[in-house]
């Protein structure tokens, strides 16, 4: 009697099981995490206009006042305004003139109460001198309240740093699940129903129709949600950005440093705790705002940041939308002499694509249509992630299908040690897919690494 072993699998039917069982783990445990980045992120993109009514008082001027019309006061008036209303004549950290008529001026303070990024906003009526809102705002977007709350939840529930782990979670999976689910879309024949059992599998074919076509529209979305969330990311994004820097991509960033300061001159002593109290001369920031416009920063949307000890003040164009409009200077407090100066032309063309990237994601570089975008790409993962959990349900049993260790033993040595490699590389460049892969795989391990059977796989592969 002549016996017969059983032939080795192949590898690639191998790794097609090995896909599928991967993005099945993705769904199940990475997917509530991204379905709740990508709601968070859809109302992040639907706030400007929301925000623009809510706020609309502090955003704009009174178009009843008699001086509507009038030239803006200098910024050395908006500034004492700021500083009446506070009952103080401390210096601001910055200053955001109204970018255009009809818009108020920013006039912005530290404040020891809030948090890195936040300041106290002023915002003053440039004509009327009028105080307009008394608000907190974040970072060079500038966001007001209900959007900072909701950027908030969106990039950390809240929870400070140690809640960046679950948006750097679903960043550092999206792509994996978005490139898996197209390698199964390309490599799984159309299924064929038997009329028997259609009654029975009917629902769950058209589903999984629904799910593929649909990640097959939002893939590059997908794709450049994951890349972009990625770079601002704590960890991933932190080695991102020292990969940049060792390759003399990084950001560039104008010098403030003056070097010793000049004691003999009596401007330049008061001018070492600027910081701290009202500015020495009424006219300084006109004065700089001017300079800055002479070196070509024409942009609307400017900031003037005030200088620290032995430092020059900042002047940058904060105007993000495109064309992107960036540029900044250094002047020097005194002499009001550009010191140095970065234009975003000068910019590599990685820096370049960082920049286009972020504010594509925030949503800001082409505008409401960008936004809306966001909002469609958002309620897609959504409507996507739910009907892969509607598939997850219906198909439901105990145990059923292959786990990933024995799929692993089954590979040759060269492909496991390839894909040994590659999950190192992509551990190390992305600690939070790191870990979690461990834990993936330690889950699976404790499922008892039965061997699977014919049947599993066609289950799976369905």
């Amino acid at each position: 009697m002549t016996e017969h072993t059983a032939a080795p699998p192949r590898t690639a039917s191998t790794l097609k099981a090995l896909i599928i069982r991967l993005h099945g783990y993705i769904g199940l445990m990475v997917g509530p995490f991204i379905l709740f980045a990508a709601l968070t992120g859809t109302l992040y993109a639907l706030t400007p206009a929301l925000e623009q009514a809510i706020y609309h008082e502090a955003l704009t001027t009174d178009p009843t006042a008699s001086t509507a019309n009038a030239a803006p006061a200098p910024l050395a008036e908006q500034i004492a305004a700021a500083q009446a209303y506070l009952g103080d004549n401390r210096a601001p950290s910055a200053i955001r003139p109204a970018p255009e008529a009809g818009t108020t001026t920013r006039v912005m303070f530290n404040d020891p109460s809030l948090e890195g990024g936040e300041h106290r906003a002023i915002f003053i009526d440039p004509t009327s001198l009028a105080v307009r809102g008394d608000l907190t705002v974040y970072g060079t977007s500038g966001v007001l309240p209900l959007r900072r709350f909701i950027d908030q939840l969106h990039r950390n529930l809240m929870q400070g740093d140690i809640g960046r782990l679950y948006s750097e979670l679903a960043a550092s999976w999206l792509w994996l699940a978005a490139l898996g689910g197209l390698a199964i879309w390309a490599f799984s024949p159309s299924p064929r129903v038997n009329a028997r059992k259609q009654t029975r599998t009917a629902k769950r074919l058209r589903t999984r129709r629904r799910h593929s076509l649909l990640g097959l529209v939002l893939l590059v979305g997908l794709l450049g949600l994951s890349a972009t969330g990625m770079t601002w990311s704590k960890w991933a994004g932190a080695n991102f950005f020292t990969l940049l820097k060792a390759g003399g991509w990084g950001t560039p960033r104008v010098s403030l440093e003056l070097g010793a300061p000049n004691t003999t001159n009596v401007h330049a002593e008061h001018q070492a705790s600027h910081t701290k109290m009202a500015l020495l001369n009424a006219d300084d920031a006109d004065r700089v705002l001017a300079a800055a416009r002479r070196a070509g920063l024409n942009a609307g949307k400017i900031e003037l940041r005030v200088p620290g000890p032995g430092q020059a003040w900042k002047v940058r164009e904060i105007d993000r939308t495109w064309p992107s409009q960036v540029d900044e200077v250094a002047i020097h407090p005194q002499s009001f002499a550009v010191l140095d100066q970065v234009r975003f032309g000068d910019y590599s063309l990685p820096a370049k694509l960082t920049r286009w990237g972020i504010d594509a994601h925030m949503g800001v570089l082409f505008g409401l249509p960008n936004q809306l975008l966001l909002a469609a790409l958002g309620i897609g993962i959504i409507v996507m992630g739910s009907w892969g959990y509607v598939m997850w349900w219906r198909r439901r049993q105990p145990n059923a299908g292959q786990a990933l260790w024995p799929l692993l033993r089954r590979l040759p040595p060269a492909t496991l040690t390839l894909l040994g490699v590659t999950a190192l590389g992509l551990g190390v460049a992305m600690p939070v897919l790191g870990v979690s892969l461990l834990v993936l795989l330690g889950i699976d391990g404790l499922r008892g690494n039965r061997p699977a059977t014919t049947s599993d796989a066609v289950s799976d592969s369905r």
